[in-house]
């Protein structure tokens, strides 16, 4: 007979499960203002894009959490990227905070992503992307610190929100 695991037990670890162009736990690509509101509560500070940036956006800043939630203007403000640096974040099942760029490498490619670019920053920090999946992680010292990941763009540079 299989375990019964409380509802309770199993959302801490979901909540921080990142789902490649869909989301992190309840949070999805795509959500409106204020349906992130209704899941997140108000965000402890709000950040509007530079005059001169690319993209138009709004960044919620959950500083206690250790989420920034983005919404571009273009895409009339609805939830594209999350930037975390949760220590509970995982992938594909596995914890990946404080891992290193090879076991991240390795995590991905079992899952069937083979290109990825890294970068070095001039932080001293580095920078492993992959740009299909609209993910990169930022390693220091070899460990694991923060993901920023968005949601899907297909080739004519069109957003794939999720269903």
């Amino acid at each position: 007979m299989a375990m019964q695991t409380p509802a309770n037990q199993a959302s801490g670890t979901e909540e921080n499960e990142i789902t490649l162009g869909v989301g992190m736990g309840p949070l999805k690509f795509g959500a409106s203002m204020d349906e992130v509101r209704a899941l997140m509560g108000e965000p402890e500070e709000i950040e509007e894009s530079e005059d001169d940036d690319e993209f138009e956006h709004q960044a919620w800043n959950y500083l206690e959490e250790g989420y920034s939630l983005y919404f571009d203007r273009e895409d009339d403000y609805r939830l594209s990227c999350i930037e975390t640096d949760h220590p509970g974040i995982r992938l594909y099942g596995e914890a990946i905070h404080g891992k290193t760029p090879e076991e991240i490498q390795e995590l991905m490619q079992r899952h069937g992503h083979e290109q990825s670019e890294v970068e070095k920053m001039d932080t001293g920090e580095m920078r492993l992307s992959y740009e299909k999946e609209m993910i990169d992680m930022y390693f220091d010292e070899d460990q694991l610190q923060f993901v920023n990941f968005g949601v899907f763009i297909n080739d004519d540079l069109e957003v794939q929100w999720p269903a």
